[in-house]
């Protein structure tokens, strides 16, 4: 029998099998000039991740350094780290949501409300401080638990059922206050006291913020050798030890500049600590557990989810109860910077402003992408947008359109990603 002459020739069983070689360890191999190939295609592909951010910031901060030298100084940027920290934290909690491709419109009133209770407990009451706080956040869980029940279970919108929980907690709100529309709390009641703007970590301890900033460094060292350990050892693709090492050495840098920098003005506020706190355990969970991947998973696509096995009500309604969770802690945040629970508190832009700084660090509005380390991302363009402004004694109105437009900008880029993405078949 004649053998056709374009036939493809048989392959010998007795041939070792060719290695299929992973096209990150290629890039790892061609050193710098890999690296900045893989960087354009990600940038083609849509994959942009964190970089408009960090290009915004540069900026922003260019612009108001220029127009007024103050803007750069460390009580400033001080300011700017302690302010962030409260809308930060109900951002936390609405990347979880975002991640679902869903959007909670409670967490303001929610906030404002767990003020209201704390301060209810605390100097109607008596009760202890820390009690009361416990006790206050899990107001905010079994409130954002009840928002993704009616979510989850009864199919109720999430849109419609937190605009109703807007609404309602505000009124309990205004009706625990009464008449006088403030109560105010002992300055050292506990809680208040470690996050008010004159309490600092490791106090009268210059020491504190370098500390942190090496733990910080350390904590990352560990993660990321841990993780080429466990990848090694699985036979898949792991990052090399020179570039573990260059990446510590950047954050190296940027986080001991910034305790130096925070170390000319008072130091590192609680408030911050406790937010990066939040951000580290968040960002774990999200990475590193199978709850994290579940999230992930559901806002990814919902039917492929439920056909995995996952118990998808259940991570809904776990998600709006983490959000709640997070806004009753912000709004403690809120009182330790009056020592007071007012009608102000989670009201105005709060919910906007929480919403807009998880969106503009790099969450999408679809779901199935994003990192919790948004929410400090955007949390800094807005803050320094908003202290830029101040500090050029710019009309409120006027921030509003700026945050409005650099809002409008990150959806927008979200958008072309995605976009591109799909025509790269990344999506």
């Amino acid at each position: 029998m004649e053998t056709p002459e374009n036939a493809a020739p048989a392959e010998d069983p007795t041939a070792a099998p060719v290695p299929v070689v992973d096209p990150r360890l290629l890039v790892r191999e061609e050193g710098l000039k890999g690296y900045l190939t893989e960087f354009k295609r990600k940038v083609k592909g849509g994959e942009l991740g964190s970089l408009p951010v960090f290009v915004g910031l540069i900026v922003i901060w260019t612009i108001f350094q220029l127009k007024n030298s103050l803007f750069l100084s460390a009580d400033n940027l001080s300011n700017i780290s302690y302010f962030l920290s409260a809308t930060g934290m109900l951002a936390i909690g609405l990347v979880f949501v975002l991640l679902l491709g869903e959007i909670d419109l409670s967490v303001g009133s929610v906030s404002g409300l767990s003020s209201t209770v704390f301060a209810t407990f605390v100097v109607s009451h008596g009760m202890n401080p820390w009690l009361a706080l416990v006790l206050t956040i899990v107001t905010g869980i079994v409130i954002g638990a009840v928002h993704g029940w009616f979510f989850a279970k009864i199919g109720v919108p999430a849109f419609v059922v937190t605009l109703a929980g807007f609404l309602g907690w505000n009124g309990l709100m205004l009706w625990l206050l009464g008449s006088s529309g403030t109560i105010n709390i002992p300055s050292d009641s506990g809680p208040v006291h470690i996050f008010g703007q004159n309490s600092f970590f490791m106090d009268q301890a210059i020491v504190g913020a370098y500390l942190l900033a090496g733990l910080g460094v350390v904590l990352m060292l560990v993660g990321s050798f841990n993780e080429q350990r466990r990848r090694r050892a699985a036979g898949v693709p792991f990052r090399p030890t020179s570039e573990i090492l260059f990446r510590a050495g950047l954050l190296a840098v940027a986080s001991f500049a910034a305790a130096a920098t925070l170390n000319n003005a008072s130091g590192v506020s609680n408030a911050l600590v406790i937010f990066l706190a939040a951000l580290v355990v968040v960002d774990f969970v999200l990475r590193r557990t199978k709850y994290g991947r579940k999230v992930f998973a559901v806002g990814g696509g919902i039917e492929a989810a439920r056909r995995a096995g996952i118990n998808v009500p259940l991570v809904r309604i776990s998600v709006f109860a983490i959000s709640g969770g997070f806004a009753a802690l912000g709004g403690m945040f809120f009182a330790g910077q009056t020592s007071s629970a007012t009608l102000n508190a989670g009201g105005g832009n709060t919910l906007m402003l929480a919403i807009a700084a998880a969106v503009i660090g790099g969450t999408s509005l679809f779901g199935g992408r994003g990192s919790v380390w948004s929410a400090l991302l955007g949390m800094l363009v807005i803050q320094s947008i908003q202290t830029g402004l101040d500090l050029l004694n710019m009309n409120t109105s006027i921030q509003y359109m700026i945050t409005g437009a650099v809002l409008l900008g990150a959806v927008v880029i979200d958008s072309v990603s995605r976009k591109s993405q799909k025509a790269a078949g990344r999506a």
